[in-house]
């Protein structure tokens, strides 16, 4: 209940001074507001009608007021106090309410609004509570790395002009961090600016990171209270690199392909499946005790089929991990006996052979001129048709690339053969004779005329395939004539004549055929011939001498004889002559 003043004390300051009065029912009353915006305090109080003037004041902490605010009833002024922190930030409405601009921390007290009669002085006070937001929370002097099963410092969550001081709580991909001797450790700290009076909250956090934690984000947020209550700010989130040591090292191949080749360039590549991955490995090669040092490839050029074997690489800190693998080089030679160009004479014997060593089975195909051969060629007694360029071609058809070729190239050379043939034209009007020609190289053919020794040159000619051709010629001769055809090449000179008799004799067709198989044979019989034909003719010679020894003895005895024979002859023949006359 109001009480009254003291009788001797009728002066306003007396008043105010006096044990004041609060009015029933009015208990503490709290106005929150935000660090910045304006502080508005209503007084609580109802005015009586006898008020004289209202005043606000605030208490120190010691409890002594400070009056910051005046306004009169009659007057309807209102004046300030001198009090430097609230300089040009108060104002006081005509029901006594009170604001403050730019509210501050400072301004986190204890004010009542005072309303002052005659008699009575009513007293309402109000808390009054400023909050600041803390900034967003940021993740900073992050370690560059990792290293798994060492406790290492992660960084520092941070956050800036909070009040009042907020809490920090580090997560792992979402999950709250719990301090674990070893495994977490989290500091925590708050410095408060002496002239803001705001906070900054530092939390520190060591972590002992596993191979669990690659890509797993980190993050920090800040808990803080508002006007409204509790509320919380994440900062972003921080994926660290994550050191680990090898566990396993890899030997690759490079470029990657089916089979090697000898000629061809590869790389052997090394890696381990650290982090970082290691820079430095040695590489061993097939039959090399001692690695070579080297970074994390290894090129070899050339390959030879000597390069076939394993090889294997490892690390250059001691570490007995080791990796290997198998390389084999594919080779493929062929040896051709015998190549190039080959010059035989006809009926010759030529052994061919091929010769191939791989590292696989191999295939091998014979051409001749393009042509491709059932079977490899042998030639027991070479013919014309046996010349051409062959080739022997041999791949390995795992190995892309890899196939072989030589080639030969098989003259064969013969002396001239001539054989001749006649054809009579049906109508008995001309006749053809044909000379057939061996030979390689191509044998020249000419035309003569036995006896006057006139040459043809109107003939005509057939291809020359395989070492063979004719020349014919189409006569009708008057007399009986013998044809010499005369073929020649670099080897020989090869004549043969043909008799035709005149267009007006009947004859049948008719060849002169000497074949080759039996030309040695017809050689000898002529040469049998010949002798028989001069014993003969020794002979007749010398019967002949004997017969005329004899016909010169009896020449005289006879001569009467003849003469009277030779007569009745003569007579004879005059008589069929006149009988022929006369008919």
């Amino acid at each position: 209940m109001a009480s009254k003043a003291a009788p001797s004390c009728r002066l306003v300051f007396c008043l105010l001074i006096s044990a004041a009065v609060l009015r029933p029912g009015l208990g503490l009353y709290t106005v929150s507001s935000t660090y910045g915006d304006t502080i508005i305090m209503p007084c609580r109080l109802d005015v009586p009608q006898n008020l004289m003037f209202g005043k606000w004041k605030y208490e120190k902490p010691d409890g002594s007021p400070v009056f910051i605010a005046f306004r009169s009833s009659t007057k309807k002024s209102v004046q300030y106090d001198d009090v430097p922190e609230y300089k040009d930030r108060l104002s006081l409405s005509e029901n006594y309410t009170l604001s403050i601009s730019n509210a501050r921390i400072s301004d986190e007290k204890r004010f009542v609004c005072m309303l002052v009669t005659e008699d009575n002085v009513f007293e309402a006070p109000t808390i009054v509570k400023v909050f600041k937001q803390p900034s967003k929370p940021e993740i900073v002097s992050k370690a560059p790395f990792l290293e798994t099963e060492q406790l290492k410092k992660l960084g520092d969550c941070i956050s800036k002009d909070s009040y009042p001081e907020g809490n920090i709580t580090w997560y792992r991909s979402g999950i709250v961090l719990q301090p674990l001797e070893g495994v977490v450790d989290i500091v925590f700290k708050k410095e408060m600016d002496p002239v803001t009076q705001l906070y900054t909250m530092t939390s520190s956090l060591e972590y002992k990171t596993t191979k669990a934690d690659i890509q797993m984000p980190f993050a920090c947020s800040v808990t803080y209270y508002g006007p409204s209550g509790q509320k919380r700010v994440y900062s972003e989130q921080a994926v660290f690199d994550i050191y680990y040591p090898t566990e396993e090292v890899i030997l690759q191949v490079l470029p990657p392909r089916s089979a090697i080749k000898e000629g061809d360039n590869i790389t052997l590549k090394c890696l381990g499946n650290g982090n970082p991955p290691p820079e430095e490995f040695f590489f061993y090669l097939p039959g090399q005790p001692e690695g070579i040092r080297s970074s994390h490839t290894y090129t070899l050029t050339d390959l030879r089929r000597n390069a076939t074997g394993v090889y294997r690489c490892s690390l250059t800190d001691g570490n007995s991990l080791v990796a290997s693998t198998a390389v084999t080089v594919h080779y493929l030679d062929l040896s051709l006996n015998p190549s190039g160009e080959v010059t035989k004479q006809i009926g010759d014997a030529l052994p061919v052979s091929c010769t191939i060593s791989a590292s696989r089975n191999a295939t091998v195909v014979w051409m001749k001129d393009n042509t491709r051969l059932k079977s490899s060629p042998s030639f027991s007694s070479l013919q014309y048709q046996d010349a051409g360029n062959y080739v022997c071609e041999t791949a390995l058809k795992e190995v892309e690339g890899l196939k072989k070729r030589e080639s030969l190239t098989l003259i064969v050379e013969g002396k001239p053969q001539i054989k001749m043939t006649k054809i009579i034209d049906p109508r008995g009007l001309s006749k053809t004779v044909i000379c057939h020609v061996e030979g390689f190289p191509k044998p020249a053919i000419q035309w003569t005329i036995t006896g006057s020794g006139s040459v043809i040159n109107q003939t005509e000619e057939s291809p020359y395939i395989n070492g063979k051709y004719y020349s014919k010629i189409i006569i009708s001769p008057e007399e009986n004539v013998t044809l010499t055809c005369t073929a020649e090449n670099q080897l020989e000179r090869t004549v043969n004549s043909l008799n035709v008799s005149a267009i007006s004799i009947p004859e049948h067709d008719e060849a002169d055929v000497i074949s080759d198989e039996n030309r040695e044979k017809v050689n000898d019989q002529a040469k049998l011939i010949v002798g028989i034909v001069v014993g003969l003719l020794l002979a007749a010679l010398v019967a002949g001498v004997v017969y005329w020894l004899y016909m010169k003895k009896s020449k005289t005895a006879s001569k009467h004889v003849n003469k009277d024979l030779g007569n009745l002859e003569e007579n004879k023949k005059l008589e069929e002559n006149n009988h022929k006359t006369e008919a």
